[in-house]
């Protein structure tokens, strides 16, 4: 029996359920992150003893899931667009910014499905966004491959902003210190395709990075889920 599935304990003799307990949780990782979240903490910050929550909660990991699933309300969009190519790229941004309020979400991104009422939800409305385009098996495969690149690029968008809280220095103030060092490596001659990235390429955001990447994946899934719209689009594009 799942989390979901298990009902709540009479409340007595304080008040407490699940919402409170996941809304406590959810303020001590946006503090200090997953690792600041245990029974205990969450207990404490209710004022109730740690025995209480778990008539609510039998596992730290179910409150990880009850927690994940609370994020994925704010990742579901009240209008989720017609076009499978919108819906994906609304699902990747979304997901972004919920990870940028809730840096922990990037280490629960990438594991096993969301089987909460909310992750269920968002997934529905990204695989309907598909149906009718191409199989099933296709579809499943778009979502995972947009999926997989949203889910890279934000762990390493949180990582860096890990990095300039914990040595202090934002990225560009980490390559002014890292320049000498990096620079006498390039003299050597053994690194011409990373020289030529460092003194010829362009720097960008992190926002304009994350959408021109997404993209180039989308791109690359229209090609096997609608090569038709594609070609059509490409002829239409051709004759202006």
């Amino acid at each position: 029996m799942t989390v979901w599935d298990r009902p709540e304990p009479p409340t007595r003799p304080a008040p407490l359920d699940r919402e409170r307990i996941v809304a406590a949780a959810l303020a001590l990782a946006d503090e200090g992150g997953l690792a600041e979240v245990s029974l205990r903490k969450v207990a404490a910050r209710l004022d109730v003893g740690p025995m209480r929550l778990y008539g609510y909660i039998a596992t730290k990991e179910e409150l990880f899931d009850l927690m994940l699933d609370e994020v994925y309300a704010e990742i579901l969009p009240a209008d989720p667009p017609d076009d499978w190519r919108e819906a994906l790229r609304l699902h990747a941004h979304r997901t972004r910014q919920a990870a940028l309020r809730h840096e922990w979400l990037a280490d629960l991104l990438g594991g096993r499905p969301a089987l909460g009422p909310n992750g269920l939800a968002v997934a529905e409305s990204t695989l309907s966004a598909l149906d009718g385009l191409t199989d099933v098996d296709t579809a499943m495969r778009a979502v995972e491959t947009v999926s997989a690149y949203f889910t890279g690029a934000i762990r390493r968008e949180i990582a860096n902003l890990r990095a300039e809280r914990e040595t202090g220095l934002s990225t560009h103030e980490w390559q002014r210190a890292s320049g000498p060092r990096l620079a006498k490596m390039l003299e050597t001659g053994r690194f011409p395709a990373l020289s030529k990235l460092v003194y010829d390429g362009t720097d960008i955001e992190a926002d304009e990075s994350f959408a021109v990447g997404l993209d180039w994946v989308l791109d690359a899934v229209a090609a096997k889920v609608a090569p038709e719209a594609k070609e059509t689009k490409g002829m239409k594009e051709t004759q202006q």
